[in-house]
């Protein structure tokens, strides 16, 4: 193996460890839930659901997931 590489794995594994070095700024998934699966994105600080719920209420299970998932790794959306 690359001794290059090795170091690099090392240096890759300890910022993996620090969740505070990562920041999302956007992105969209697919989350699987009980009944159906939702689109749901993410863009600076903001949240969007395509569940029923989430239209009504501006939050819902699946984004709240996220944000325990991803905690520290992205701006918490402020409750209104």
């Amino acid at each position: 193996m690359d001794y290059g590489l090795i170091g690099k794995l090392e240096k890759a594994k300890r910022y993996a460890e620090d969740r505070t070095r990562f920041r999302f700024n956007r992105f969209e998934l697919t989350f699987h839930g009980d009944n159906n699966d939702h689109k749901v994105s993410y863009e600076e600080g903001a949240f969007q659901c395509d569940c029923e719920f989430f239209l009504t209420h501006k939050r819902c299970g699946h984004t709240m997931a996220l944000e325990i998932l991803l905690k520290d790794m992205i701006v918490v959306p402020v409750q209104e």
